[in-house]
């Protein structure tokens, strides 16, 4: 390995310029960095959403979820509804408070998407997360 060369030095580096990137645009409005970036997930979705999927998404502990996901439903941005089949599973779903920021939220982090691959090709960006993936697998 050449000298001062280490992944996870860099993967932390980038992390902490991320989170600072999605704090700054996500507090021009009523929430979080983090609450933007489970906002823009549920936004996202098509079917229906509990609290597992976020945990698997962010690969957060299930008290950290819990807190951010309370945090959300204080702030007005999701409510919680039992599921069909199952009242201890409660679903994700997303307020109507929550949907007047969807276009923002979207372009900022279809935005940041951008700004962060620029000038890296789509072969590069395969071996970009085919490499990733590879080192979750190794410390899962």
């Amino acid at each position: 390995m050449k000298q001062n060369r280490h992944a996870a030095r860099y993967i932390s580096k980038l992390s902490n310029k991320l989170r600072r990137k999605i704090d700054a645009f996500s507090s021009k409005e009523n929430f979080s960095g983090s609450q933007g970036k489970v906002l823009h997930f549920l936004l996202a979705q098509t079917s229906d959403v509990f609290q597992k999927d976020i945990e698997e998404e962010y690969s957060l502990r299930p008290s950290t979820a819990t807190v951010l996901l309370k945090k959300m439903e204080q702030n007005g941005l999701i409510y919680r509804e039992a599921a069909e089949n199952d009242a201890r599973w409660k679903k994700i779903i997303v307020s109507e408070k929550a949907l007047q920021y969807k276009d923002i939220v979207m372009a900022d982090i279809l935005n940041l998407e951008k700004e962060l691959t620029q000038g890296i090709s789509e072969n590069d960006l395969d071996v970009f997360f085919s490499v990733v993936e590879k080192m979750l697998d190794n410390i899962s």
